[in-house]
C-alpha cells in the first residue's frame, strides 16, 4: 500500500512540475540592464534573439504588422513604421495556454505578477488602474497604465488580478476606437 502511495504522490509532482512550470520569455539581448525593451528595434534583431521567423500582415487599412509565436507560448507583436522599425511592442499568451511566463520587460511574469504588486512596483511612476469592462477581452480585469520617459506601458489584469498582456506604445490609444 506504501509503495502505490509513493508512487502517487511522484506521478502528481511530476504532473504539476510539467503543468505549472516557469518558462522564460527568451527575450535575452532585446532588454536593457534595468531589464526594460529596448527601442527601436528591427524584425532582424528581434528574430534573432528569439529564434523565429516573422509572421508579416496587413490589416483592413493596409497597415503593416508583424508577429513572432515563440515555443513558450508568448506572442510579440507589432506595427511597422514607414523606415520598418518598431518603436511599439504588444505581448501576449494565448487564453488556451496557461503557462507561467517569466523574463519579460521590467521583471514581469505573466499569469502569476499580480495587479497588487505592480500598483506597488509602478507608483512612482504615477500608475493609474482602470476596472475593465465586460465588453473588454479580459472581463472584470483590470489595466495598469504608467508613462516612463517617452512610452507608456499598458499591462491588462485577468478577473483574478494575474497579468494576461503587456502593451509598450509611444501614444495611448483611444478607447472609442476599439
Amino acid at each position: 500500500m506504501k509503495s502505490s502511495t509513493l508512487v502517487l504522490a511522484l506521478l502528481f509532482q511530476f504532473i504539476s512540475l510539467t503543468v505549472f512550470s516557469q518558462k522564460n520569455a527568451g527575450l535575452g539581448s532585446l532588454l536593457n540592464k534595468n531589464s526594460e525593451f529596448i527601442f527601436p528595434q528591427t524584425t532582424e534583431s528581434i528574430s534573432s534573439v528569439l529564434k523565429e521567423e516573422p509572421d508579416f500582415y496587413e490589416d483592413a487599412n493596409e497597415e503593416k504588422y508583424v508577429r513572432w509565436v515563440t515555443p513558450s507560448g508568448l506572442q510579440l507583436y507589432c506595427s511597422l513604421d514607414a523606415s520598418k522599425n518598431i518603436n511599439e511592442m504588444f505581448f501576449t499568451i494565448p487564453d488556451d495556454k496557461f503557462v507561467i511566463l517569466q523574463g519579460l520587460p521590467y521583471k514581469l511574469t505573466m499569469n502569476k505578477t499580480t495587479l497588487q504588486e505592480c500598483v506597488a512596483k509602478f507608483r512612482s511612476y504615477g500608475a493609474k488602474t482602470q476596472k475593465l469592462g465586460e465588453d473588454t477581452e479580459y472581463s472584470g480585469g483590470s489595466k495598469l497604465t504608467f508613462k516612463k520617459e517617452s512610452r507608456y506601458t499598458v499591462l491588462l489584469f485577468d478577473h483574478k488580478n494575474l497579468l494576461k498582456a503587456m502593451q509598450l506604445v509611444t501614444q495611448l490609444i483611444d478607447p472609442a476606437v476599439n
